[in-house]
């Protein structure tokens, strides 16, 4: 009996973790889609962000996984503090590849 429980528990788990969640958080105004964007690093030099949730640092080239948080900025960051925003999380760049160099 309490194998079959564990393996629902397990499922239910498992098929709310696959579907799509979408939150508004009302005291911030950014809504989470579910979703996640990718950004390039296609300068020519090593560059570090903050995506939103952490630091990151980006070699050329190189390319890092960033939560679709709409309202979200990601910005430049140095000696592991938040620095100018480069850009807003739009709803348009859930899903999408996209290039730091075209985003400045």
């Amino acid at each position: 009996m309490k194998k079959i429980i564990g393996a629902l528990i397990l499922v239910s788990l498992y098929s709310f973790s696959t579907s799509k969640i979408t939150e508004v958080n009302l005291k911030e105004n950014i809504v989470v889609v579910g979703s996640s964007f990718t950004l390039i690093n296609d300068t020519k030099n090593k560059v570090s962000i903050y995506t939103g949730s952490g630091f990151v640092t980006l070699n050329k080239g190189s390319k890092t996984s960033i939560s679709c948080r709409i309202g979200k900025e990601v910005r430049w960051a140095k000696s592991g503090r938040k620095g100018d925003v480069i850009f807003k999380v739009e709803n348009k760049h859930c899903g999408k590849t996209l290039k730091l160099s075209k985003m400045r």
